[in-house]
Order: C-alpha cells, then structure tokens, then sequence
C-alpha cells in the first residue's frame, strides 16, 4: 500500500479521457485543476469526466482547483517570442502594447512604483535576469544580466520587492464561484502573504453555505516570514518550489522545505510538495538520478503528497511519471525512518481529547502489530489526526459521505470508504469486518484497532478506542 499521494495536473496532454484514466490507474489520487489557463466550460467538462472515470474505476479521485492569484507576468511579443543579449537595455512599460527586443508590458500597471534603481527582475523563473536602471511612473528601463529567449506571458519575479495586491482578485473571486458550484474538493490560494488572503477565501466559501477546505500555496517571502498564522488559517500547505526558489536564494528552498514540512506536520495538517519533482519527464521516459532522490527526500521528510506539474499537464509522458512517482513512492515508505517520522508529530498544538485518542489508536496499533486502523468520521478530521502520528498501519476512513470521502485523498495513508448510516456498535464492527474482507485489507483472525464515538457519525464524539480480533 502506498500512502503518500499523488497529486496531478490536468493540461493539453492528459485531459482526454483515456490518458485520465490511465492516471488515475497508475495512482493519481487527485487532480489539479489550473485556472490560471483554461475555460470554465473547459474545467466543467473535465470535473464531469473525471467523477464519471472515477466511478466507473471505483477509485477515489479528489479535484483541487488551483486559482491564479496575482502572478505578474510579461505581455506578448511579436512572433510569440525575444532573444535578450547580455548588456543591452529593455524596458518594461506600464501600458499594454506588443513587445519586442527592446520593450514589453507587464500586467501590473503600478509595478513602476516598486522598484528602484539597482533592483533585479527575474522572467521566466530566473532563466531570464533584469537590473533596474531608472524608472517612471509609465515604464521601467533595465539591462539585462542574464540573457535568453522570453516567451509570451512568462512570469515575473522581483525577489525582496513587497508588491501589495489584494487577494482574491476579480478573476479569482469568479472562478471561485464556479468551482464552488461545481464541487471542487480543494481551492489552492496562489501568491499567499498572510493568514487574511485565506480568511477572504474563506469568507466566499463559507458565504455560499459550502465547506471546502483551503490550501495555502507558499510562493512569496512574505509568505515564509508569516507562516505561523498561516499555519492557523489554512486547512493545507504547499511548498511551491518553483516561485519560492525565484523569490529567496535556490540554496535555501531545501532548508525551508523541510522547516514548513515539519511544522505542517506537527499542526496535523496535510503538506504537499510541488514543482519540478520529475521536470525532466516533460521530454524525457526517464527521470534523472537527482529527481529520483528530491522524490524519495520529500516523502523521507514527511510530506503527504506529491505534485506533478508539467510533467503531466503538459509532458510527452503523463502517465509514465505517475507510474514512476508511485514506485518512487513505495519504495521509499519501505525504507522510511518511521522513529523520526513520528516525532515529527509531537509539539506545536495543545493536546485535546481527539489528539490524544488518535495518537493511543496508533501506539496500539504498533504494539498490536494490528492490520489496520480504522476511524469513523462525519468530517475527516479524526482521520486527520491518525495521520499526523504516521502509524505504520494503513487508516481505513469510513464516512457517510461522498465529498468526504474524496476529501480523505489528500491525507497521508487513509484509504476512504462511504458506509450508510450504523444504530449501533455490534452493526458497525459486523460492517467494518465485511469491508476489510472484501477489500483484501484483512482476514479473519487479524487484529485491529478502532475509533468512534456515539452516536456514531457524529462530528465531535470521537470517544471509543476498541482494540478487535475479526471473526
């Protein structure tokens, strides 16, 4: 059983219906919605499709809709692209017009006022590098450092520049409503700064009577110097590699990687790890050696689950890299150093009595040597907690409910099942038994360990820890 997930994301080469289903069949437990590209028909289709395959395989797939956020980004260029030369000067104007060698716009039209003479600006995740000259309100004159080809709408960085824009953007707020209606599982919050980015997404959610968990994706600098509150307010972290390594110097994104891993553990809260995880699988059937190992490293390091970018959106090989990263992945846990991985868990919030069960539930589990773990949640949030402390048996999650149920894909070794309503306890074990059964997950004489509370399913009353030998 593999217990990291893997998460995936759709794009021109992976949203037909057979390459989906070859993901989902290779291992993906979720898919990644970008709504920085894309049409709301587009999504609505692919969201429909990927319920129906999902079904059909009797697989639990989650959709996470990532928004664009404020992404500053060049115009267009005549021709789609530019070469820049070391040394010459370009300049980036306020106003929208088609670029070419010497000039283009960007899509921010007060960033003039940001910067000053001296400043770097970096295209194209840093392959393109820009230092300020001189500046006015309508453009901004560089020369270039480092040269190179820079395509239409490549993104713009300016490492150590607080550029202020409020979140969520008009953009945002309208896909959000979409994907509220549509049933997302997941909204990822893009260029987050601080806790109230999330809490005005929340606040749209909340106000369409929905409940769907948010994810802070960690891309800024200040996101990093404001990551306690926002370790409070988000329901997921992402540690965004790509801007991260963009904004702050590449030397230490491996550092802060494991620092926001740690502490997203310790707060009992799901972590994912993205960006260039197999990047050289966009072009080529095999990753490379270093790839191989930053995979294994971050589940080593304790993060639920992984992300494909382009490898899967828009890579010559989809579904090879999700059957590679679920080798990767499996290979790994069967390696992991579980002593450190659990103390990962300890510190950081309050003991509170559903803490303190779930973290008994899994020492008995290990001293048991029992087959499975098994939690009854209204909310996921027991399932949750049995994650935080790693045990080394898988989590069985039952839940009366579908988006429930797909909610639990994220989280680190819980495999989710829907079971209808239970009176009582001899009717809730005599159900559990049939289903591990049947799923192969057990047989009879094995040992589990069980959580739930009474009445059963109900949010909040996780109280009954049962040590059980199925018949």
């Amino acid at each position: 059983m593999r217990r990291t997930k893997i998460i995936c994301t759709l794009g021109p080469s992976s949203n037909s219906r057979e390459i989906i289903e070859e993901m989902v069949l290779s291992g993906m437990d979720i898919a990644r919605l970008n709504f920085s590209h894309g049409a709301h028909q587009e999504f609505k289709e692919l969201i429909s499709l990927i319920r129906e395959i999902a079904a059909r395989l009797n697989r639990t797939v989650a959709i996470i809709q990532d928004l664009q956020g404020v992404k500053l980004r060049i115009g267009t260029f005549k021709g789609g692209a530019v070469f820049l030369k070391p040394g010459q000067t370009f300049t980036l104007s306020m106003k929208e017009t088609q670029g070419d060698e010497e000039l283009a716009s960007v899509n921010y039209p007060d960033l003039a006022g940001y910067v000053q003479p001296g400043d770097k600006i970096l295209i194209d995740d840093g392959l393109v590098q820009l230092e300020v000259v001189e500046h006015s309100p309508d453009m901004i004159k560089c020369r270039v450092i480092e040269g190179g080809m820079v395509k239409d709408h490549k993104g713009v960085n300016l490492p150590g520049v607080g550029i202020k824009v409020a979140l969520p953007t008009a953009k945002d707020i309208k896909d959000l409503h979409f994907g509220i209606e549509n049933g997302v599982d997941y909204v990822a919050v893009s260029y987050v700064t601080g806790a109230a980015d999330l809490i005005a997404i929340r606040e749209i959610i909340n106000s369409k009577k929905a409940d769907i968990p948010v994810i802070a994706k960690l891309e800024r600098a200040e996101a990093i110097d404001h990551l306690d509150e926002i370790l409070q307010a988000a329901d997921g972290l992402m540690v965004a590699r790509g801007d991260l390594g963009v904004e702050l110097p590449l030397e230490i994104v491996p550092i802060l990687q494991k620092k926001i891993i740690k502490e997203a553990n310790q707060s009992g809260i799901p972590v994912i790890t993205a960006t260039q995880m197999l990047e050289s699988m966009v072009k080529n059937p095999r990753p490379t050696r270093a790839e191989v190992s930053d995979v294994a490293n971050a589940i080593f390091d304790g993060t639920d689950a992984l992300m494909l970018s382009a490898e899967t959106s828009a890579g010559d090989y989809p579904v090879k890299s999700v059957q590679l990263m679920a080798k990767i992945a499996l290979i790994s846990e069967e390696n992991m150093d579980w002593e450190n991985l659990r103390s990962h868990s300890k510190g950081q919030t309050e003991p509170v009595f559903s803490d303190v069960i779930s973290e008994a539930a899994c020492e008995a589990a290990k001293n048991l040597r029992a087959k499975a773990i098994v939690a009854f949640t209204q909310s996921g949030f027991t399932a949750r907690l049995i994650s935080k402390y790693r045990p080394m048996a898988p989590i069985i999650a039952f839940t009366q409910h579908e988006r429930v149920k797909r909610r639990l894909a994220l989280y680190w070794g819980v495999i989710p099942y829907v079971m209808g309503l239970v009176e009582h306890t001899d009717e809730m074990i005599l159900k559990v038994e049939q289903a591990l059964k049947e799923q192969g997950l057990a047989k009879s004489h094995d040992d589990i360990v069980i959580l739930s509370g009474a009445p059963i399913f109900e949010k909040g009353t996780t109280n009954l820890l049962k040590l059980h030998r199925l018949g």
